[in-house]
């Protein structure tokens, strides 16, 4: 027999634990249209976990937000999920990044469904069809595009299980497309050395310097302050970044906006050391910046930015991309993004026998799985080296006789 209920006040909802050891709460949110009482139950293993989602629900029904299951469809959940769930615990950019998955991905192809109705065969139809495109124009996507939409969707259903507003979470049962990895792309020494002959008379030459001398990531880079730089001890420290971002708060004016933040793991903050040559562009980078200062003390604005504009502003990564391509053409050399600057930097490092722990520290990677991955296909010099370095082993060794037959 199901524990004795407290007796609570009307519209207060009901609490109690069931024969099977878990507790459950019960609310009256309305009356049918033949008059008979709607309840919405909710579920947990312990008392104060039912009365949590109890509270949450009686707020609801208080502030008429509160959604029946049956009326809640897809496109209605991954906004409360994203907004009430996901907002405050997540960086802007990757609440960006979701919101744009939900607007321009799910809701369109799914959102109609209802929550309790989603079945795996309408996820698996849907990323069939973003795999190949549409005949109505929508290109096709990328398979690794289709797993960031599959890990929004996920989440998404994982805490509607959790709700107790669907019964499993359908979403873990598809079939997702394999991703083909590509190779990082670098560049030959050759080509490296056409594009800092390049650089001479830029006015951001040392930023350029600096990202092949570190191989930090372009909102790095831009977001570098004086204060993390280390003339003496020849070494940048990486704490924040830089990258524009789009607003959501309806008081901002503007619909986006540069924001600094810190990395995205641990491992993102970091101390790099850097090669003498690099620092004493700092050095001479520092003095034309102080020039500057001098020139505009009146407007000046210093943010103590190591990079930065003419008036002590931070640089947006899209102008400074489109300075990088004007850079490149300069070189000569063929189409390629800014991050391939990146890529050089770990490959001379690997070129250079350097260890790939080394290498993942370095470039900020929380795994040096993931840095295996990415340059392995500059390992086989690397491995032949290894190979040559224990050929001492079997130098001199008797070859052994072999008996003729007779």
């Amino acid at each position: 027999m199901p524990s004795k209920s407290r007796k609570r006040g009307n519209n207060e909802g009901t609490i109690y634990k069931r024969p099977d050891g878990k507790w459950c709460a019960q609310i009256t949110i309305g009356r049918s249209e033949n008059g008979k009482i709607k309840r919405q139950s909710f579920y947990g293993k312990t008392r104060q976990e039912v009365a949590d989602k109890l509270s949450k629900a009686q707020n609801g029904l208080r502030t008429g937000t509160l959604v029946e299951p049956n009326k809640l469809n897809l496109g209605k959940w991954l906004d409360t999920w994203l907004l009430e769930y996901k907002r405050n615990n997540i960086k802007p950019s990757t609440f960006e990044r979701y919101e744009s998955i939900i607007r321009n991905n799910l809701k369109p192809n799914l959102g109609s469904i209802p929550l309790k109705d989603l079945q795996p065969e309408h996820i698996q139809r849907t990323y069939n069809i973003m795999l190949k495109g549409d005949n109505k124009g929508s290109k096709a996507l990328t398979p690794a595009t289709i797993h960031r939409i599959h890990n929004v969707l996920h989440s998404a259903l994982e805490q509607a299980l959790r709700n107790n507003l669907i019964t499993r979470n359908v979403s873990s049962v598809v079939v997702l497309p394999r991703e083909i990895k590509k190779e990082a792309i670098s560049l030959s020494i050759e080509d490296q050395k056409k594009f800092l002959l390049a650089l001479d008379g830029e006015r951001l030459r040392c930023a350029f310097v600096i990202e092949m001398a570190s191989g930090v990531r372009l909102g790095e880079l831009l977001a570098l302050r004086w204060a993390n730089v280390s003339l003496d001890k020849n070494t940048i420290s990486i704490k924040e970044s830089i990258r524009r971002t789009k607003n959501f708060d309806d008081s901002i004016e503007t619909n986006t906006s540069l924001m600094f933040s810190t990395p995205k793991t641990r491992a993102g903050v970091r101390v790099i050391p850097l090669p003498p040559s690099a620092i004493e562009e700092l050095r001479e980078h520092r003095t034309r910046q102080n020039e500057e200062k001098i020139a505009n003390k009146i407007i000046y604005e210093d943010n103590d930015l190591v990079f930065c504009s003419e008036l002590g502003r931070a640089i947006d990564p899209r102008h400074f991309t489109k300075i990088f391509y004007r850079i490149r053409k300069k070189a000569g050399l063929n189409h390629f993004n800014f991050h391939i600057l990146r890529h050089t930097y770990a490959t001379r490092l690997i070129e250079n026998k350097e260890g790939m722990k080394v290498v993942q520290e370095l470039l900020g990677h929380s795994d040096v799985a993931l840095t295996i991955n990415t340059y392995c296909h500059v390992m086989p010099n690397v491995k032949k080296s290894a190979a040559r370095k224990i050929n001492f082993l079997f130098k001199n060794k008797l070859k052994p006789k072999i008996k003729n037959s007779k």
